[in-house]
């Protein structure tokens, strides 16, 4: 497999319910369902939906789930203010399609959030061992002690790396803690906002005509800073790699990556994958897609 598909296969939760697209119900799951089959897919993860929308999620999918025998569509739930009713929304539609024998929709990963350690403890205290859960910790401050009770319980962590204002995104140093804590706890993570395109560097904040614009990160500095970091990689090489923004930088060959004399090989993306670098949340599948083959990675 390509070095470039083993670092973001499966790595790119659909999120067009989200702004900035902020799409309506059918035209996101009608996304969803053209880019599971087209030529990309490899790179599409799971369908991102808050639990108390799932049932609108159902009527709005009608014609368009998988058919029997089909690779059932996978949903990303994000838990609200009352995490046992929508527990019991996702258990409810679990059990509504193994019921039918299809399984067309399968919700297999929830996301919270908590501020503090002891937060996250009350949390994840309250969800089911089998659930794979992701908590949304505060980036601006020391993820540590959260990490440990996450680490704990054996669930993984998410870090939010922009939005749609200039002061939803992180110092590089934040980053840099985040993903080293995590690395330490032994803590798989996903990211999720203003990561639409591969590359560090100023881009439009939203999609408004009068949009303000801000410097965002770029999901490959992120996967290959998380990827280095495991190789020992030092915390000044891990702050400019993930500030860098000059594509001619990164190479890509059928062996491994290259980052100015750095190197990794197809066995260590490979296992950064599976040992904790997991997936980033974009509410634009085609725009990452879009930059990749800008720059010819693809």
């Amino acid at each position: 497999m390509h070095p470039l598909r083993l670092l973001l296969e499966h790595s790119i939760d659909y999120a067009g319910l989200f702004p900035p697209a902020a799409l309506a119900m059918r035209p996101a799951l009608e996304n969803y369902a053209r880019y599971r089959s087209g030529p990309h897919a490899w790179a599409l993860g799971r369908f991102v939906v808050p639990a108390g929308r799932l049932e609108e999620l159902e009527t709005a999918a009608s014609g368009l789930l998988p058919a029997d025998g089909q690779e059932p569509w996978r949903l990303g739930m994000l838990i609200g203010a009352d995490p046992a009713a929508d527990l019991r929304r996702m258990e409810e539609l679990n059990c509504r399609h193994a019921a039918a024998g299809a399984g067309a929709l399968v919700a297999d990963v929830v996301e919270l959030k908590a501020e503090t350690a002891e937060a996250v403890e009350a949390v994840l205290g309250r969800l089911p061992r089998h659930l794979a859960a992701f908590i949304e910790l505060p980036v601006t401050r020391d993820p540590g002690p959260a990490l440990t009770v996450i680490a704990r319980h054996g669930a993984g962590a998410k870090v939010r790396t922009g939005g749609v204002t200039e002061d939803a995104f992180p110092t590089t140093e934040d980053l840099l803690r985040f993903l080293r804590a995590a690395l330490a706890a032994g803590v798989p993570f996903k990211a999720t906002a203003g990561l639409h395109h591969p590359l560090r560097a100023e881009y439009r904040l939203t999609y408004e005509h009068d949009s303000a614009s801000g410097t965002m990160f770029g999901f490959l500095n992120l996967f290959l800073a998380a990827a280095f970091l495991r190789q020992g990689m030092s915390d000044s090489d891990v702050r400019r790699l993930l500030e860098e923004g000059d594509s001619a930088s990164f190479a890509f060959d059928r062996e491994g990556v290259s980052w100015r004399g750095h190197r990794l090989d197809s066995a260590a993306l490979a296992e950064a994958r599976r040992s904790g670098l997991g997936s980033f949340g974009s509410c634009s599948f085609e725009e990452p897609i879009g930059d990749l083959a800008s720059l010819r990675l693809l």
